[in-house]
């Protein structure tokens, strides 16, 4: 039963951790953000990649203030996230897949607001009891295709 009872908490564990990670980008709360990777992770996002938690901060605060082209401060794009799935690999170590629809806000009314479709591509480590992501990969699929493949636990690609 505790074996179970753990499993269990790990996965919604995981599933907060990656729902943080949308809330944290869209809300420009970047340095939050990157507490929420190893210190050493990889994270490869739309052609572009990081390593490491500071670069992470930095790259994707970057990507946040192209973005917000109004100055808002917060959500010029809504990351919406679906259909978690999460293979517990050992005590410490899983792997996941979730979608992805990203919307751009801060375009004019009647114009689509869909940035793209794609598929977060995640490997995810317990360190000191907390669940963080060591390596992340968004693989796009509309409207330009970029998919790395795999499945969690069975040829996952990973940056």
């Amino acid at each position: 039963m505790n074996t179970e009872l753990n499993r269990l908490l790990s996965l919604e564990a995981i599933r907060h951790l990656r729902i943080q990670y949308c809330h944290f980008l869209d809300t420009n709360r970047m340095d939050e953000l990157a507490q929420l990777f190893t210190n050493d992770a990889v994270c490869f996002v739309d052609r572009a990649g990081w390593q490491g938690r500071e670069a992470i901060r930095n790259g994707l605060s970057q990507a946040f203030a192209e973005y917000d082209v109004q100055h808002r401060g917060a959500y010029p794009f809504l990351h919406s996230i679906s259909n978690h799935w999460i293979e517990i690999l050992s005590e410490d170590h899983a792997e996941g897949r979730c979608y992805l629809t990203d919307f751009v806000t801060e375009r004019s009314a009647g114009i689509s607001p869909l940035l793209l479709l794609g598929s977060y591509a995640d490997e995810y480590l317990r360190v000191d009891g907390k669940w963080l992501i060591n390596r992340t990969r968004l693989d796009v699929v509309w409207p330009e295709p970029n998919v790395g493949g795999g499945v969690p636990g069975n040829g996952l690609v990973l940056p």
